[in-house]
Formats: structure tokens, C-alpha cells, sequence
């Protein structure tokens, strides 16, 4: 992480020196682990990917930022200046191509040709850190220093080793410590993670393809670290619709596994809420304040 940045932090951004001990889950005392799950765009990472809607009329298209676009998606072919806009899906050519993995043969390798994510990352890190960093960076940083489990879970469809390289960039350049302790990694589109997930045909929901990734993602750190009452499991993403169906997949897990704590972390506007997860009920939102270092280590239940 840069500390040598004079730039004043914002409210939801901590700085950490380079130097920063590691931190013990506070759970560890009971047995229980920490677990992390990260929505990336517009959340841990802010990149120039641009996304892009098409004129039904002409087929023109125009580019947009992610964040546009989750402003004006349900918008689109309805009302107002988007009515004659839409979505297409082709993955070459559509409107989300610069979220997909290419096919980039031999040759452009050698010339140097990237993966989408890989180029959009390389040109955010030239430019100052608070303008790349997101909402929840430092509890990325958090989260990564202290070989917290994570899991990555995204609406984009690279493969997963494409992901793990752009985050290894992070590293090489000095702004994480480490490389995560993967968890799991779920760009929910590629095609190769919709069948894991059991979509086999390619057709469902981008949302409910990320709910089966958190549940899945919660048995796996079952599997893997053994069953505690004191794992605690929290995600953070920036979209609202994104966070209404975080809070029901959570409702599932909590209704399963009563014992454990959920929460949901709402990144929307670079601001910071939490909310834990009951059966029936979310608690209300809860800001973070200056010194809070972690997303959901801060009490135990």
C-alpha cells in the first residue's frame, strides 16, 4: 500500500503503513475464522472498463462506465433518452466484450496483446491511487495482509488465472503485501464457472449466479477450514440490487447454518454500511467509522 500518498484519505479509506504487523482474527480464539468475499468493480478496484449499450435503430453503439450503468440498466428500452437503447450479449462484440476472456492467439501474444482486465489494470495504476482504489480497498488490503480466506466473486467473466494475474500486479507494484489466501474465485460469467455453478447452458441471471457462488463459497470454507459456529462471513458490493440479493442468499445460509454470523458490506456512493444477516431481518445499516480496520472482525457475536 502507498504511504507516502500526501493526499488526505476519505472517510471510508484508511492508510496503512508499509510496516503494518499482522493482525489475529479475533475469532481465533474460539476456533473461528474471518471469511472475506469481494465484489471488484466500483468496489475494491475503480478500472475504465467500458461497457456498451446499442441503438436499436441504427446499431450504433455508445460506450458507458459500469457505474452508469448500473445507474441507468433497468432503464434501458423502457423510458426517458434509453428507450431505443439495449444490452447484447455476444461476447466478441457485445456489450460487455471488455469483461470477457479473449481468445488471443500466438502471435498477438508475442506482440505483447493482454487480456481486457490485464490492460485496463496496467493503465489505472499509472494514475494517482485514490482514483483506482475503491470503496473497499483497505479492507481488501486488510484482508490480504492477514491471509484472511477470501473469495472474489464478480459479475465478469475472465478466467479465473486471468483474475489471479491482474491481482498479482498489485502485489509486483508494491500496493498489497502478499497474494491472497484464494478461497474462492468466481467471475460468475466465463463459461467454464456458470457450469461449475451448474448453469450449463449459459442461461441464468448474472445475480443468481453470484448467490450460488457465496453459498457455495461458504460450504467451501466448511470443507476446507472445518465447520465452526464462530466463522463469521461477510461480502461487500457497491450495487444495491447486487446487495438485496446478497442479504437473501445470506438468509438461506443463516436459516441453514443458524450458529454462524452473515453480513453484507454496502460500498454504494464510496460510502460504508454494514448489515448483519438473521433469518427474517437485516439489522439496520451501520456506518463505519475512522479506525474500524475490518469489515465484520470488529465484534464478536
Amino acid at each position: 500500500m502507498d504511504s507516502v500518498s500526501k493526499k488526505k484519505p476519505q472517510i471510508s479509506q484508511l492508510e496503512f503503513p508499509i510496516a503494518t504487523p499482522l493482525q489475529a482474527d479475533r475469532n481465533s480464539i474460539r476456533g473461528g475464522r474471518s471469511f472475506y468475499f469481494f465484489d471488484l468493480d466500483d468496489n475494491v478496484l475503480n478500472l475504465p472498463t467500458p461497457l456498451f449499450v446499442f441503438n436499436k435503430k441504427d446499431g450504433s453503439e455508445l460506450s458507458i462506465t459500469t457505474r452508469e450503468f448500473a445507474n441507468i440498466s433497468h432503464q434501458l428500452g423502457t423510458s426517458g433518452r434509453w428507450q431505443d437503447f439495449e444490452e447484447r450479449f455476444d461476447p466478441d462484440s457485445g456489450s460487455f466484450r471488455r469483461f470477457r476472456q479473449k481468445k488471443i492467439g500466438i502471435v498477438d501474444k508475442l506482440l505483447g496483446k493482454k487480456q481486457p482486465i490485464l490492460e485496463d489494470l496496467l493503465s489505472a495504476l499509472k494514475q494517482p491511487v485514490d482514483t483506482w482504489r475503491g470503496p473497499s480497498w483497505n479492507f481488501f488490503w486488510h484482508a490480504v495482509h492477514n491471509a484472511r480466506p477470501l473469495s472474489i466473486i464478480t459479475a465478469r467473466g475472465h478466467h479465473p488465472d486471468t483474475m489471479k494475474l491482474g491481482i498479482r500486479q498489485l502485489v509486483k507494484q508494491g500496493h498489497l503485501s502478499r497474494e491472497p489466501n484464494y478461497l474462492s474465485l468466481f467471475p460468475v460469467s466465463h463459461f467454464d464457472v456458470r457450469k461449475e455453478l451448474g448453469d450449463h447452458d449459459g442461461s441464468w441471471h448474472t445475480a443468481k449466479l453470484k448467490q450460488l457462488a457465496i453459498q457455495k463459497s461458504v460450504r467451501e470454507a466448511f470443507r476446507i477450514y472445518g465447520f465452526n459456529p464462530a466463522h463469521r462471513f461477510g461480502m461487500s458490493d457497491d450495487d444495491p440490487t447486487n446487495v438485496k440479493l446478497i442479504v437473501e442468499a445470506m438468509q438461506e445460509l443463516k436459516r441453514e447454518f443458524p450458529e454462524n454470523s452473515f453480513f453484507v458490506i454496502d460500498t454504494q456512493g464510496g460510502q460504508m454500511h454494514k448489515q448483519e444477516v438473521f433469518m427474517d431481518h437485516v439489522k439496520a445499516p451501520e456506518p463505519f467509522g475512522h479506525t474500524q480496520l475490518s469489515l465484520f472482525e470488529s465484534q464478536l457475536p
